[in-house]
């Protein structure tokens, strides 16, 4: 990448991170991606109907292998706490910092500008590329992607994920489900505790069983243990001076192969009779609404995917990645969730993972990405395009 694109891809990178785009916030960050795309000579860039944005690159026939990356982030917690301004895009020793550097601008301007560098090559395409950037990934994973492929027709052959991966290359995910419990008591005066049933009471002798049901759970020799987390526990109760009569608890669990939403519900049941509580549990479900105003009924299953390490996809990624960058990447699983629930878990795609960024700083403070890891990744998507996609130099 020359010294003039370098320079154009860091000022659009350092756009996005001070643009803050939460998840149903999007709209200020898709209008400054649609105005990039559509300067560097995208073809058919739009929004759809959920708030995606989407540009094409390649003849208008043929295969199609898409770019997915999301545009929005967490919020960014106590200001006070970040040493850079979540939203300065400052720059230091070649890192930038800022909320959704790492997780995931970063990985949105490089598949973005990989894209423009692979229409600047001259490179005559067998199909399409299409680079869509997506909503609501941080809340509800997959959603948008279902809506760009199942009502908005866009039906990619392979998908490239350009969540951070340390410029190595992700073939897959545990899966994730939210689970709701609910306890119930008798309410009663709190100066007289023992003409009650306290919900309280009832939900830590299930926590406790929920403790030791985590240590029992499933393993997977690729993706790892599944696990169980409470995350959440409210009451209610008629005043403050009385025992509560309900209690709730919120569970992240996540899952591996061989794991599934059935099998995590009896669990919990099986550890609600062991107790001998009136309780029940169900998976979580919420409504939410995007920036464009599509409503989206969201159910939080989110299954585990995985991809061969001999897949084509996968190989060829590494192929590219070893053709750019002169090292051979080394071939993992993300330890987080992605839009591959769908977009591999339900649609059945070929998808991996590949992008600048280290895992571990998402959803941190002073999250931050290289630069050049950026611009090196922009370079390896081009690649990887090239070669599923190219037909010759024209």
């Amino acid at each position: 990448m020359n010294s003039q694109k370098r320079a154009e891809l860091v000022a659009f990178l350092s756009d996005l991170v001070r643009i803050p785009s939460p998840s149903t916030g999007e709209k200020a960050i898709a209008e400054r991606i649609m105005a990039e795309m559509t300067r560097l000579g995208f073809r058919d860039v739009r929004t759809d109907r959920i708030g995606n944005v989407i540009g094409w690159i390649g003849p208008g026939s043929g295969p199609v292998m898409m770019f997915n990356g999301h545009m929005d982030t967490v919020l960014p917690g106590d200001p006070g706490v970040w040493k850079h301004d979540p939203f300065g895009a400052e720059i230091e020793d070649g890192l930038l910092y800022g909320l959704g550097a790492c997780d995931m601008k970063g990985g949105l301007a490089a598949m973005i500008y990989g894209a423009h560098l692979l229409q600047d090559a001259g490179i005559s395409l067998g199909g399409d590329l299409v680079v869509a950037c997506v909503v609501q990934e941080e809340c509800c994973e997959g959603t948008a992607s279902r809506v760009l492929i199942e009502e908005e027709a866009v039906h990619p052959d392979w998908v490239v994920l350009s969540e951070p991966t340390n410029l190595n290359v992700s073939r897959g995910q545990r899966g994730r489900l939210e689970l709701r419990v609910v306890a119930y008591g008798r309410s009663a005066h709190a100066a007289t505790p023992q003409l009650g049933e306290n919900a309280i009471y009832t939900t830590a002798r299930l926590v406790f069983g929920l403790e030791l049901l985590a240590s029992q759970l499933g393993n997977d020799e690729t993706l790892g243990p599944g696990t169980l987390a409470v995350t959440h526990i409210a009451s209610s109760a008629g005043s403050r001076n009385a025992v509560p009569d309900r209690c709730e608890l919120l569970i992240d669990r996540r899952l591996t192969l061989g794991e599934n939403e059935a099998k995590a519900l009896a669990e919990v049941r099986r550890v609600i009779a062991r107790e001998g509580v009136q309780a029940e549990v169900e998976i979580s479900e919420h409504d939410i609404v995007s920036y464009t105003g599509y409503k989206c009924h969201t159910r939080e299953y989110y299954p585990a995917w995985v991809m061969a390490e001999d897949h084509p996809l996968v190989t060829g990624t590494v192929r590219a990645v070893k053709n750019r960058l002169r090292r051979r990447p080394r071939v993992e699983c993300w330890g987080f969730s992605t839009e591959g629930v769908y977009t591999a878990a339900v649609a059945g795609i070929p998808t991996v993972g590949f992008g600048p960024g280290d895992p571990r700083l998402a959803h941190t403070t002073d999250e931050y990405v290289s630069l050049d890891d950026v611009c090196a990744a922009a370079e390896v998507y081009a690649q990887l395009a090239a070669d599923i996609l190219g037909t010759g130099v024209s």
